[in-house]
C-alpha cells in the first residue's frame, strides 16, 4: 500500500500510533533508556515516529516484514524483565504496540501480537490501579484535619488482624497544648520518629500518657486506636459527634478544662470550611487545656507581631507570636522551620510542601483555602509594633507610616 494523500498519511499514523504517555515520551526528544542503542530497526522506528517521517517509516515498515514479528517480541521481553520499572515497561509495551500495529496495516499479519500486548498493558494497568487504591484507601481517615493514619508498620499489624491506628490530633489538641508532645516526645514532622507498641510500652512516645492512669492503657483496648477503615472511625471525622461528657470527665481527670456550656448552641465552633475554630474555643474559654505532663513547668508567651509584605495582589499578612507561642515553644518553629533574624524565603508554593507555616497549616490547624484569614492587613498600612519580614519574597519596604 503506498502512501497517496495526506488521507493515507493520517490513517498510517492512527494505525501505529501509541498510547499518550508513549508519545509525550516521544515527542519529549530523549531516547528512553530501554532502547536498545545498537538495534537499528528499533531506533529508526522511534525516529521515525518522533519526527512524523510517514514515508520513512512506510519504507522502513515494508522492507523488514520479515523481522517484525521478533522485533516485536524482543520488545515484550524486554519490557516483563523483572528488574524493569513500571514507566519503563509501559514505554515498551507501547513500543511494541505501535510496531505490531504498523505490522498488521502493511503486511495484513500480526493480529494475536495486538491482541497479546494489549492484555499486557491492561494487566499493568490493573495492578497500578490495585497499588494506588492500596495507597489511598486511607485518605477518607484523614481528610478530616488533624487525623493522622499511622500505617509505617501495616505489615506487622495485618499480621494481627488490626488496621492502621488513627491518631486524632484535634481531640488530643481539646485536653493538651501542642508543647506536652512537641518537641520533646514527638518532633514536629510527621514520620520523623518511629513508632512502636515496644517504644510505648516502655512509656516512651504515647505511652507517657497511655499507660493505664493518665489513659487508658496502650496494652489493652485496642480497637480504640485501631479504626482506620471501620465505620467506628465516623466519631473521629465529625465534631457533631463527640461525645461532650466523656470530654469533660477526661479533662477533669488530668487538670484541663471542657466548657461547651459557653457556647449559645453548645456545638464546636467551625469555619466555613467545616474545620474547628480554636481561637474561638480560647475566646470563649470553653477550653483551657494542660500545659505539660510536668506539674513545675513554667512557660513564656512571645506577645508580638510580624509583618510579612505581601507581593501579591492579597494583603498583607500578620503573624501574631501571642497566639502561637501560647499553644507550642519557640524551639519548635526556631530556628529550624524560620530563622530569626526574619530573612526566610516564604512562598506559598513551599508552605504547601509542608514547609514554614505549612508544618501546622494544612495539617492540623486551617488550611491554605482560607486565604483572607491571614491575608487581612491593607497593604502600606503600619501595623503598630510590628517586626518587618525582608524574605525573598517580600518587598523590603517599610509601611506608611
Amino acid at each position: 500500500m503506498e502512501l497517496n494523500s495526506k488521507t493515507d498519511e493520517r490513517k498510517l499514523y492512527s494505525s501505529i500510533k501509541p498510547s499518550i504517555a508513549l508519545a509525550l515520551i516521544l515527542l519529549s526528544g530523549v531516547m528512553h533508556p530501554c532502547i536498545a542503542e545498537d538495534n537499528y530497526f528499533r531506533n529508526e522506528f522511534i525516529n521515525n515516529y518522533k519526527s512524523f517521517d510517514f514515508r520513512s517509516q512506510e519504507k522502513l515498515l515494508k522492507e523488514n516484514g520479515g523481522i517484525i514479528p521478533g522485533e516485536v517480541r524482543r520488545l515484550i521481553e524486554d519490557a516483563m524483565k523483572d528488574e524493569v520499572t513500571l514507566g519503563q515497561r509501559m514505554y515498551l509495551l507501547d513500543a511494541a504496540n505501535a510496531m505490531a500495529s504498523g505490522y498488521v496495516y502493511y503486511h495484513n499479519d500480526g493480529e494475536e501480537l495486538i491482541k497479546e500486548i494489549e492484555k499486557l498493558i491492561q494487566h499493568e494497568l490493573d495492578k497500578e490501579k490495585e497499588r494506588n487504591d492500596e495507597l489511598t484507601k486511607w485518605n477518607k481517615d484523614e481528610m478530616f484535619l488533624g487525623n493522622f493514619v499511622m500505617k509505617e508498620n501495616i505489615i506487622e499489624m495485618e499480621k494481627q488482624g488490626l488496621p492502621p491506628v488513627i491518631y486524632p490530633h484535634w481531640i488530643h489538641r481539646i485536653w493538651y497544648e501542642c508543647r506536652v508532645c512537641h518537641d520533646e516526645m514527638f518532633p514536629m514532622q510527621r514520620w520523623h520518629k518511629e513508632i512502636t507498641h515496644k517504644k510505648i510500652e516502655e512509656g516512651k512516645l504515647c505511652g507517657a500518657c497511655h499507660n493505664g492512669k493518665i489513659a487508658f492503657g496502650a496494652d489493652k483496648k485496642c480497637d480504640n486506636c485501631h479504626l482506620a477503615g471501620k465505620p467506628e472511625s465516623a466519631r473521629l471525622q465529625n465534631v457533631n459527634k463527640l461525645d461532650h461528657e466523656n470530654i469533660k470527665q477526661v479533662a477533669n481527670r488530668i487538670g484541663a478544662e471542657w466548657n461547651i456550656e459557653n457556647l449559645p448552641d453548645k456545638h464546636m465552633p467551625v469555619d466555613k470550611y467545616g474545620f474547628i475554630d480554636w481561637l474561638v474555643l480560647q475566646k470563649e474559654e470553653v477550653i483551657k487545656p494542660v500545659h505539660s505532663l510536668d506539674k513545675e513547668f513554667e512557660f513564656d508567651v512571645r506577645d508580638n507581631n510580624v509583618l510579612f509584605v505581601s507581593k501579591s495582589k492579597l494583603k498583607d499578612v500578620v503573624f501574631n507570636h501571642k497566639i502561637h507561642s501560647t499553644w507550642i515553644e519557640c524551639s519548635s518553629c526556631h530556628p529550624q522551620v524560620f530563622r530569626e533574624d526574619l530573612n526566610n524565603d516564604v512562598k506559598m508554593v513551599r508552605m504547601s510542601k509542608g514547609k514554614y507555616c505549612g508544618r501546622c497549616h494544612g495539617k492540623v490547624s486551617f488550611t491554605f483555602s482560607d486565604c483572607l484569614r491571614c491575608h487581612n492587613q491593607v497593604k502600606g498600612q503600619e501595623f503598630k509594633g510590628a517586626l518587618l519580614h525582608v524574605g525573598k519574597d517580600h518587598d523590603v519596604v517599610k509601611p506608611q507610616r
